[in-house]
């Protein structure tokens, strides 16, 4: 009996209806066909499955005479050389445990950098940077400083408000502070291709808290120097500080005034 017969005969004893091509389409190719004997009369498919699987399994293929006498031979000639263990020693030892390598534990997330900073730019040629936002009377404040110093001739420009990232939550970077720092130079780069700046110095008015340590470390201050902007540095207190007293204004004299000799000598 073909498997397809004996197939269709298991599907006819669950009694699910199988589909057969019966006829051929003319000027069609030939096909395999199988014929078998058509029931006689109805049986219940119970009594058939019943039937089909009561059937006994074919036996199994004789061997041929002298095939356990070549195989024992083998196994014993394999015994005798002594470093070749037999099959059946093999299949018995233990399978080696293979070790899989645990991954390596992810890093802590870095954590974000996050600042804003106020930005002037004096005579097209001095960037002023600020922790935070400026309040009007700290604008005041700057510039009757520089206006007395003789930096600032006229009105102070208008302040421009700078905040990073300039989109919280969206993306998280693999280096916050490297980002902070392109995205900063970007900036001050982008505006002073529009305003037409030449910048020569960076002007840094911030004390030791927090906000004005973070914007401090984007902006790389290091040997009188800002690395992130490549330009020479100029320090100062906080004009909050400032507004505090006349002793940190009458402190601040003298390096304001070395800072107007210079733009004084400065073509």
């Amino acid at each position: 009996m073909t498997p397809e017969v004996t197939r269709r005969h298991y599907l006819d004893a669950m009694g699910i209806t199988a589909w057969a091509c019966r006829y051929q389409l003319p000027g069609a190719a030939p096909t395999p066909a199988c014929e078998w004997e058509e029931p006689t009369q109805a049986v219940a498919p119970r009594q058939q499955l019943h039937a089909l699987l009561d059937e006994p399994s074919p036996p199994a293929p004789a061997r041929a005479p002298g095939a356990d006498t070549a195989t024992r031979s083998a196994k014993s000639a394999r015994a005798l050389l002594g470093d070749i263990a037999l099959p059946e020693q093999a299949s018995e030892a233990p399978a080696p445990i293979v070790k899989t390598p645990s991954a390596p534990e992810s890093a802590p997330p870095a954590e974000p950098v996050v600042f804003t900073m106020t930005c002037l730019c004096i005579a097209g040629r001095w960037l002023s940077l600020h922790p935070g936002e400026l309040t009007a009377l700290e604008q005041r404040l700057l510039g009757n400083l520089l206006a007395a110093a003789g930096v600032l001739d006229g009105a102070l420009p208008a302040p421009t408000i700078f905040a990073w990232p300039p989109m919280a939550g969206v993306f998280t970077p693999e280096d916050p502070l490297e980002e902070a720092r392109e995205g900063l130079a970007a900036f001050v780069a982008g505006a002073a291709r529009r305003q037409g700046w030449q910048l020569e110095r960076l002007l840094w008015w911030g004390d030791e808290d927090d906000a004005a340590g973070t914007l401090a470390t984007v902006l790389d201050l290091n040997e009188q120097r800002s690395h992130t902007l490549e330009l020479p540095l100029w320090r100062a207190p906080s004009l909050a500080t400032l507004t505090q007293g006349s002793a940190a204004k009458r402190a601040l004299w003298p390096a304001l005034a070395r800072l107007a000799d210079g733009a004084k000598r400065t073509p």
